[in-house]
């Protein structure tokens, strides 16, 4: 079986290397290569998407909007070490503090500095708010604006939000260089997650329609060993915040699978690399045609797409609002996930197997 596997393997990394090939001008044992070690690259970083028994509660007090312009050092001191460290691709780490069952929190960390906050779960101490809480009543305490202003020296921005944009992710100034975008459920109009952002990362994601006088920060020179390092990253965030989400819906915890992770990834770099958006890559496969390939078993299977997402949180919640997306993220049969992130194009591969 192991043999077979291995000449499975072969196969894919041959098409593959056949079709970088065709678009990089690659010789064959150099797209068979390149391949090989992306994939390499990523099943090195997989080590930690297991779902420990182990972990206990985030032991946050307080709530999370002191930590903004906190020095990293207190991080440790109050929280411990990070369960994991990923970089992302703004130029800050994120610290990532889970139980990978009921609470997820990440830390922005930029030059020893908390820069922005993502939480997400049961039981966090995020007053004055808490998730859960309702739509209506979040609106009528902030009045939840169209437009919301940003000033650094002598350049002003205004970030303009749409219908959907008020209604899925309103943003809040708390003072001139902090904000808050909160996270709704929009079926069932409650808080799902809270994102506090400084304003020099609030540009550098650029998440609403902004308009501005001066300068916008400009993109940064990411290496390829620190892409596969990011997307790497997001894809063990992926893994993690869905199994915080659907214990948040009363469903049950799932599996990393690495051979569908590795499915779910050449289908994110494909899109990427082909500028299309859809569950059939160019030749006419789907799911089925792709875990077929890989000889991989399994009762039932659904797959997400995102695109264009700034980050593996922003993604997760899309999906959430997405009926469709928001079906399989909260399947009660499936049991597997394998994640694979490409640049900002996003894959979840969802696998029903006995247990």
């Amino acid at each position: 079986m192991r043999f077979i596997r291995f000449l499975v393997i072969i196969f894919i990394v041959s098409l593959v290397g056949f079709y970088l090939l065709e678009k990089n001008e690659l010789s064959p044992n150099e797209a068979v290569d390149q391949v090989s070690k992306i994939l390499k690259e990523k099943k090195n970083m997989m080590e930690t998407k297991e779902i420990s028994e182990k972990r206990t509660k985030i032991p946050l007090e307080g709530d999370i909007f002191q930590w903004i312009g906190k020095d990293s050092n207190e991080l440790t001191k109050e929280l411990g070490e990070p369960f994991r460290n990923d970089l992302s691709a703004y130029g800050y780490t994120w610290w990532v503090y889970t139980d990978q069952k009921e609470q997820y929190v990440q830390f922005g960390v930029e030059e020893n500095e908390v820069k922005s906050v993502y939480a997400t779960g049961n039981n966090l101490s995020t007053e004055p708010v808490q998730i859960g809480q309702t739509y209506e009543s979040m609106n009528n305490e902030f009045s939840f604006s169209e437009e919301v202003t940003y000033s650094k020296g002598i350049s002003s921005y205004t970030f303009r939000l749409n219908e959907e944009d008020r209604l899925t992710r309103p943003l809040v100034k708390i003072t001139n260089d902090v904000f808050v975008q909160y996270y709704f459920d929009t079926f069932t109009s409650k808080l799902s997650s809270i994102r506090l952002v400084t304003g020099d990362i609030l540009l550098r994601h650029r998440p609403y329609e902004v308009e501005y006088r001066g300068s916008l920060p400009e993109k940064l020179d990411v290496s390829e060993e620190e892409w596969a390092e990011i997307e790497s990253g997001m894809e063990q965030q992926i893994f993690d915040i869905t199994n915080v989400m659907r214990k948040q819906y009363q469903k049950s915890g799932l599996q990393w699978e690495e051979n569908v992770s590795e499915v779910a990834f050449l289908h994110s770099k494909d899109m990427e690399e082909n500028q299309y958006f859809s569950h059939y890559g160019l030749n006419g496969d789907g799911l089925k045609e792709r875990l077929g390939a890989k000889e991989i078993y399994y009762l039932g299977a659904g797959e997400n797409i995102a695109a264009q997402y700034p980050d593996a949180p922003a993604a997760m919640e899309g999906w959430l609002n997405s009926k469709g997306h928001r079906e399989a993220l909260l399947k009660d049969d499936y049991t597997h996930l394998g994640v694979g992130v490409y640049r900002f194009y996003y894959t979840q591969n969802f696998l029903e197997k006995p247990l």
